[in-house]
């Protein structure tokens, strides 16, 4: 209860005390006279304690929150100094995690239609039914590989209709090779270039396309060839077309050809010179940098992949692990096919859903040790090695884990973690790794290190982005630590960069120009050319005005190891809230949201009553909201529950924790574990009342 007089209430005028003293809003009184306000109880004491003494202290409070219950109320000049306060907080020049802020590139002109086609696989995207090529059986797997220079990524992720995007300005991809970075807006790309005297510096443009781009790739270290040391070559796909150039010393681009794999490109990347496409129907494309060729090459379904110096790896629906030497191309000279070699079988023939490769240094002139970490369809995580010497065994079966009880979507086999990912709201299980000389051993072997997840919501009608430029990782090297990145949202300009081995938060951004975020990439750079100095790790992120802003995330990473990380598991008010504003966004947006949400252990065990995640009352909050002089419906206003924080908008929501449940080694929270004695429902708890 509260109680204050009615010139305390009504020294602002046409506010929500003023209309309701009035008369012109209905009232709800118990029986001692007392008014009934269903809104959080301790925002209203801040506000009433602003209009008896006109101060306020934004150090205690949480400015958003804040700032949409004095809009309710109405009143004016507290939603001003709390305006005046986040502008105070937020600057334009960002952090000191802000690194830099490249502009919206201007639209090209339109690209000349024009077909320069190499090979004799351009159909018109014209689906042909083709016959499965014949697959060869080995039980080996050639020693030497190389090193892995690209991250394993399930193929299974939902793609976005092909209609145009209602904002073309938009960032929708953002790939990185060396020092170079490729931005793909909607119909056309990018290409920046960083050196340490000059910084950033825009490099190519290509023409504007009559069709989306889905994917891009980008090689800024294109080795011998007929192409030249110097040149680098950037690629886009749309459906089922590819269109590749090549990028001079002195930035003119020269378009080597147009290609179709004949189905949708659903992967575009590139193994040393050679361009790969893959799609889940079966269909491999290889452009070949020495001979100019384009070829499509028919296989079993594919699922997932990874790459090892010139080798890819498939995963296939059959069970069935593949690889292609796609540098020796073509090998069956009788019918001009690429070599396609299973390399192993799951035992229970499941899909193989994610792939990571692990190619331990060469500890003998016979090659690497290979282990090979794979998930699949039915939630198995397996780990699978093959020892050089070993030549004639084919690779063996290592460990199993059966943690996930839905299918597998990321995996990475790392120097000292393994990780994966599943279809569960991005449900991540991670191991650490034992290695003896760089091998992985078996004493004491892998041992569950954390549970987690990585909440992120999806738009379905493109406004923030594409599935491809916003993928959560992990990103980093195999032998560093590497994270996560987190967008709860899509309406946001907000990212949370997380630890992958625990969960842990390493460190924040937000947007400097308050603009939503629809890309983004974490890739490392060499700045500088002076013995010793390291390349730094940055988080770029596209943005809907077309923007790139870079982050130091070299600079987070030892700011984080200084203090303590936040691993702290959120509060049940800091679950509520990032659940509530999830359903408003369900209802504004059609956003695909989870049809039920996992309450951490933490959270369930904090005291109090237990959280209620039922939406109904913030869509009942909500009608109330809309317009502070509506009168609230008496019988509406006696059934609501009293919230326990106050609606927030899809942008404002960002200033809350996401759930980013981390677990502990002690008490690691999965889908499995138990739930706690008590009561399956929430008790309703009292009516605040405030009394004038």
């Amino acid at each position: 209860r509260f109680s204050t007089s009615r010139q305390t209430l009504t020294w602002v005028p046409d506010s929500f005390f003023s209309s309701l003293l009035s008369g012109r809003i209905s009232t709800l009184k118990d029986e001692t006279g007392a008014i009934f306000i269903d809104r959080d109880p301790s925002l209203f004491a801040t506000i009433l304690n602003f209009l008896r003494t006109k101060e306020l202290h934004p150090r205690s409070i949480n400015v958003h929150m804040l700032m949409h219950e004095a809009e309710f109320y109405g009143i004016t000049p507290l939603v001003r100094k709390l305006q005046l306060c986040d502008e105070l907080d937020r600057s334009s020049c960002g952090n000191v995690l802000f690194n830099g802020y490249l502009p919206p590139a201007v639209h090209p002109a339109k690209r000349r239609n024009r077909h320069s086609v190499a090979g004799s696989q351009f159909m018109a995207g014209r689906v042909v039914p083709v016959e499965r090529a014949p697959v060869r059986r080995s039980n080996t797997m050639p020693p030497n590989l190389g090193n892995s220079g690209i991250l394993g990524r399930g193929m299974n992720e939902d793609r976005t209709s092909g209609g145009h995007s209602s904002d073309p300005g938009m960032v929708r991809i953002i790939c990185g090779h060396h020092n170079w970075i490729a931005v793909a807006y909607a119909q056309f790309v990018v290409c920046y270039r960083v050196k340490e005297s000059t910084g950033w510096q825009q490099v190519f443009t290509s023409p504007r396309l009559d069709w989306m781009i889905d994917r891009v790739a980008l090689n800024a270290k294109v080795m011998g060839g007929s192409l030249g040391d110097n040149d680098k070559m950037v690629a886009v796909a749309s459906v089922t077309e590819i269109i590749l150039w090549s990028i001079c010393p002195d930035g003119n681009g020269n378009e080597i050809g147009v290609f179709s794999l004949n189905v949708p490109a659903e992967a575009l990347f590139f193994v040393g010179n050679q361009l790969i496409a893959t799609s889940h129907t079966g269909k491999v494309g290889v452009w070949n940098a020495v001979t100019k060729h384009w070829q499509n090459q028919d296989v079993v379904p594919i699922s997932s992949y990874d790459t090892a110096g010139s080798f890819l790896i498939l995963g296939c629906n059959n069970g069935s692990i593949y690889y292609i030497d796609v540098q020796k191309f073509p090998l069956r000279m009788k019918d001009n096919d690429l070599l396609v070699t299973e390399l192993y079988r799951d035992p229970t023939e499941d899909a193989i859903t994610a792939l990571s490769v692990y190619l331990t240094p060469k500890t003998s002139d016979s090659g690497n040790w290979i282990e090979i970490a794979y998930g699949t369809s039915s939630g198995t995580v397996r780990v699978i090695v093959q020892h050089p010497e070993t030549v004639g065994s084919g690779p063996q079966l290592f460990q199993t884990f059966s943690v996930h009880r839905s299918p597998v979507t990321k995996i990475m086999l790392s120097e000292k973690h393994l990780i994966s990912v599943c279809a569960d709201n991005n449900h991540v299980r991670t191991w650490t790794v034992t290695r003896f000389r760089g091998m992985i051993s078996t004493q004491p072997g892998s041992t569950p290190l954390t549970s987690f997840k990585i909440l992120s919501l999806d738009d379905v009608d493109g406004h923030g982005g594409c599935s491809a430029g916003t993928e959560i990782g992990p990103y980093g090297e195999r032998d560093d630590q590497q994270v996560f990145i987190q967008r709860v949202v899509p309406d946001t300009d907000k990212l949370y960069v997380r630890l992958s081995s625990n969960g842990k938060r390493v460190c924040e951004v937000r947007s400097v120009d308050g603009t939503s975020i629809t890309a983004f990439m974490v890739h490392e750079c060499e700045g500088s050319s002076r013995i010793g100095s390291r390349p730094r790790r940055y988080l770029f992120s596209g943005h809907s005005n077309g923007s790139i802003q870079m982050w130091d995330l070299t600079t987070a990473m030892e700011i984080a190891g200084k203090v303590d990380i936040r691993g702290k598991t959120p509060d049940s008010k800091g679950i509520r809230r990032s659940l509530a504003v999830c359903s408003e966004l369900e209802a504004k947006f059609g956003l695909r949201t989870p049809p039920t949400f996992t309450v951490p252990p933490a959270a369930r065990h904090s005291p109090g009553p237990p959280s209620s995640l039922s939406s109904s009352p913030l869509s009942s909050s909500l009608h109330r909201r809309t317009s502070p002089a509506s009168p609230p419906s008496p019988a509406s206003a006696a059934v609501s529950p009293t919230r326990s924080q106050a609606s927030v908008s899809p942008r404002h929501n960002t200033a809350a924790s996401p759930v980013d449940s981390s677990g502990t080694p002690e008490s690691p929270p999965g889908p499995d574990s138990p739930t706690p004695s008590g009561p399956p429902t929430s008790p309703k708890p009292h009516m605040n009342e405030t009394s004038f």
